[in-house]
């Protein structure tokens, strides 16, 4: 075909279009993705077929030469499609996706709008105004079938066996796991041959590369080395994210193995066992399944005629080779290198999926295994609660265990009737709509208004005297002892210090309430990226991922909904859901083990005072400081220190 605009200058085009208000003419620029997706494909034909073409000992042109003159019939100048980093940031995190939608929104295409909606979320998880479309979507258009544009086959074949082993559906989960391995391996040959070519030189500013021509050889066949080599790391990735999911090779055949046995294929369990065990030859459970089907075959074949897959083997023999001549490399080179773990077989994944090499039911002979997660790596500080609350006055209620989690707890009379409705008044002084959500007066949803207020305006407001100096105080004093508290019952051995701490009221907006089913605030985790999709959050920018726990101290109980609710990692099974009211607090670890939200407050207005805290003194925040500063000027002032009683009692 005749070669191919850029794909950067369609994006242009689309958008510029899109902002002068022509969303018909903006939505053919999706043609920016179709160029960007047939730009790596035709690209990726060339070198495959040069590399299949050309040898080493062959005289003429080289692979290089090949790819050139092949590329460019079908390309055009290869120079035309090298976009600046911005932009293919942009399309890495899908961006384009997000003006589909609003110029699908004017064309009236909710159905084309929702499934660029969807595109766009899957690799925005965070994104709430998105989030809180597709809820609409849902509701208006009754589309519950979204379609990922942008997803990767061999994750989704991937997502479908885990789903169907999940359910014993054992004969689905091998159709779809091995037609996910069979994507993998494929997408592994093309991730190989796009490594080829042109390589960034991440350790030299261009300018200053000073190389002579043999370093600048072998410093672009070590990049193209390191590329290759990490194709592992990008086909574990989901779309737009970038923490890979762990262990995934691995876990096809740990999946595969246990399938394959409860459908009584002994010979195709015990390959699949012998493939996972290349990989982590250690891993006693999948060991014990291996010999408990090596046994069931005696009498009918050789076990040991049964070897791991050819591919597996392969894959792995290549993986050691790279790492090996990578090292070598590096030596030579200067470099610094350190061989990452691709194979870590107890990563981070929150995921609530039995343990693959699972056996439960067998008889006593049979392998020694329990239907459970496999081991989760040992947190960075060991996990404890039930530490003292310090002050007399504070009502213990439901630990984590009858909150149906993993560090929180929810207390009572933290601050009085009489603290709660001077907290009020101050906070009726001192807010200002979008205070804390970058000037947006509905963050969450359309549905609400939200107005907050920081502790240095607060302080700062009272030592100018438009609101009453002691009531500033009082909204300082009282998220001291919100800390105190936190830092002593989950007996944290070092310092917590604040990282953000902010009183917030929802309001609801009248006649916007009817058969309203939005979030007040959608369920999501303080520290990483919920994934929904994939039971996975992503402990990655844009999420604070510096926050270690947080808390609400709520101040009010006169208004509707607004209950504060835990749910699994599916973002849909609730298991807690607490009612404020006027002195209650709620605190909880901050990660993915906590996933939350609030219910739709749906008449009157709910305040609350949030509170995020940090382990790390780097992160600390920069207005709690002023603020401190601000209190330690006042009292040399003699301006009188808050009336609250905040020594806490003596330790238990």
């Amino acid at each position: 075909g005749r070669p191919l605009s850029p794909f950067d200058a369609l994006y242009a085009s689309g958008w510029s279009v899109l902002r002068r208000g022509f969303a018909a003419r903006a939505v053919p620029g999706a043609g920016a993705l179709r160029s960007r997706r047939e730009c790596g494909r035709r690209a990726g034909g060339a070198e495959g077929w040069c590399r299949a073409q050309v040898r080493l000992a062959a005289p003429g042109p080289g692979a290089a030469d090949c790819v050139r003159r092949c590329e460019e019939p079908r390309l055009g100048a290869v120079s035309r499609h090298r976009a600046a980093e911005e932009v293919r940031a942009d399309f890495q995190r899908r961006v384009p996706y997000s003006y589909l939608q609003r110029a699908y929104i004017q064309l009236n295409k909710l159905e084309e709008a929702a499934n660029a909606a969807h595109t766009f979320f899957m690799a925005n998880p965070e994104h709430m105004e998105i989030q809180q479309d597709l809820e609409n979507y849902k509701s208006t258009a009754g589309k519950v079938s979204l379609i990922d544009r942008e997803a990767r086959q061999h994750m989704e074949d991937y997502s479908a066996g885990v789903r169907h082993y999940d359910k014993e559906e054992y004969e689905l989960a091998i159709e779809f796991l091995e037609r996910a391995l069979k994507g993998y391996y494929s997408e592994d040959e093309d991730c190989q041959i796009m490594c080829e070519g042109p390589q960034r030189f991440e350790e030299h500013e261009y300018l200053d590369y000073k190389a002579g021509l043999y370093e600048a050889i072998a410093d672009h066949y070590m990049q193209v080395l390191l590329c290759k080599h990490d194709c592992v790391r990008e086909l574990a990735t989901r779309s737009g994210r970038i923490s890979p999911i762990e262990n995934f090779l691995p876990l096809h055949y740990d999946y595969l193995q246990f399938a394959y046995y409860r459908v009584g294929d002994h010979v195709k369990a015990l390959e699949c066992a012998k493939s996972y065990l290349l990989f982590h030859p250690d891993d006693d459970d999948v060991l014990e399944n291996a010999a408990y089907y090596e046994g069931l075959l005696e009498g009918t074949l050789d076990p040991a005629t049964i070897k791991p897959r050819k591919e597996a083997r392969r894959l792995l023999r290549r993986h050691k080779l790279e790492s090996h001549l990578l090292q070598v490399a590096a030596a030579g080179l200067g470099y610094a290198y350190t061989e990452p773990n691709y194979w870590n077989r107890y990563g981070a994944r929150q995921d609530e999926h039995s343990v693959p090499s699972s056996i439960s039911s067998e008889p006593e002979d049979g392998p020694r295994l329990s239907l459970t997660k496999k081991p989760m790596p040992k947190p960075d500080r060991e996990l404890k609660e039930g530490g003292p609350l310090l002050y007399s006055d504070v009502k213990f209620v439901y630990n984590s265990e009858q909150l149906n989690g993993t560090q929180r707890v929810l207390l009572d009379n933290v601050i009085s009737e009489e603290q709660c409705r001077e907290l009020h008044r101050v906070a009726s002084g001192i807010m200002l709509a979008g205070d804390g959500y970058r000037g947006k007066t509905s963050p969450h949803t359309p549905n609400e208004r939200f107005e907050g207020a920081t502790v240095l305006k607060a302080l700062k407001y009272g030592y100018e005297g438009r609101v009453p100096l002691k009531s500033a105080r009082l909204f300082y004093d009282i998220s001291e002892k919100a800390r105190r508290i936190v830092q002593s019952y989950f007996q944290l051995n070092s310092t917590l210090y604040f990282s953000y701490t902010h009183l917030v009221c929802r309001t609801a907006l009248s006649g916007q309430q009817e058969r309203r089913n939005d979030l007040s605030h959608p369920i999501h985790a303080d520290n990483c990226l919920l994934d929904p999709e994939a039971n996975e959050c992503w402990k990655e920018p844009p999420a604070y991922t510096f926050r270690d726990y947080s808390a609400l101290l709520y101040m009010n109980a006169d208004f509707e909904g607004g209950e504060f609710i835990f749910t699994e990692m599916d973002a849909k099974t609730v298991t807690a859901s607490i009612k404020p009211k006027c002195g209650r607090m709620i605190s909880f670890s901050s990660g993915g083990e906590n996933p939350h939200g609030v219910k739709a407050v749906t008449k009157g207005q709910r305040c609350a005072v949030a509170l995020w805290f940090t382990l790390d003194p780097l992160y600390r925040e920069l207005e709690r400081i002023q603020a401190d500063e601000v209190i330690a000027m006042l009292d040399q002032e003699h301006l009188g220190p808050s009336e609250m009683n905040i020594n806490p009692k003596d330790e238990l």
